[in-house]
């Protein structure tokens, strides 16, 4: 006998529906409006028989293509080999920048004096679970950029400046974990997600619309 509909975990059946909502759209059963719409529903409601409605009438199901497909689209990038165990990006009254594809090193040092740095894990190449970033912040500003899919933990120590983390920290146990320790004297450190959720989703859908053939969506 299955489990009641009530009785399932909620964020299971909230990516069932997430799934046939991005099937039916890239094979173009939904307009873009359509599926932005039950998309946005999909992702704020917290009742079962809601997630189930949303996609009722739509007549197409995940398969295991589809499901290889998203593992490596929002899976974190995972590449075997050797990291480098330590690097420094240091800005003194200027501003560096690490984004892209990096390779993410188990121990990242941070200077930033009366400069800004920016450190981008959106589209990085992790080799290790457990990364720390160790900051020292004087008169500057450090901004990091994570993907949702990577738990971050913040462990800063503020002299008349300000620490925020945004990032919502809600990956698996086997996500990656940064760890941000260090100290800000008259200095900002601001942790936040680059692509939302619903951003990855839509750009997914779509990729997959693309590769299918289908026209390009207008809503």
């Amino acid at each position: 006998m299955p489990v009641k509909l009530e009785d399932r975990p909620i964020e299971q059946v909230r990516e069932e529906t997430v799934d046939k909502l991005i099937v039916n759209y890239s094979h173009a059963i939904i307009s873009a409006e359509a599926f932005e719409r039950r998309l946005d529903e999909a992702m704020a409601t917290e009742s079962h028989q809601q997630l189930v409605d949303l996609v009722a009438d739509l007549p197409l199901e995940a398969d295991s293509k589809y499901d290889a497909q998203k593992e490596r689209s929002f899976t974190p990038n995972y590449s075997a080999g050797q990291a480098e165990e330590d690097d420094k990006l240091i800005s003194i009254l200027g501003s560096n920048v690490r984004e892209g594809q990096w390779v993410v090193p188990k121990k990242i040092h941070v200077v930033d004096i009366v400069g800004s740095a920016k450190l981008d894990f959106t589209d990085a190449i992790f080799q290790h679970q457990h990364v720390e970033v160790n900051v020292a912040n004087v008169l500057g500003s450090l901004d990091i950029y994570v993907p949702e899919n990577v738990n971050v933990t913040t462990r800063m120590f503020n002299i008349v400046g300000s620490s925020e983390n945004r990032a919502p920290s809600i990956a698996n146990r086997q996500a990656p974990q940064i760890t941000i320790t260090g100290y800000s004297v008259l200095g900002s450190l601001e942790v936040s997600v680059k692509r939302t959720m619903k951003e990855k989703f839509v750009a997914f859908a779509n990729s997959m619309r693309e590769a299918l053939g289908m026209p390009k969506a207008n809503n």
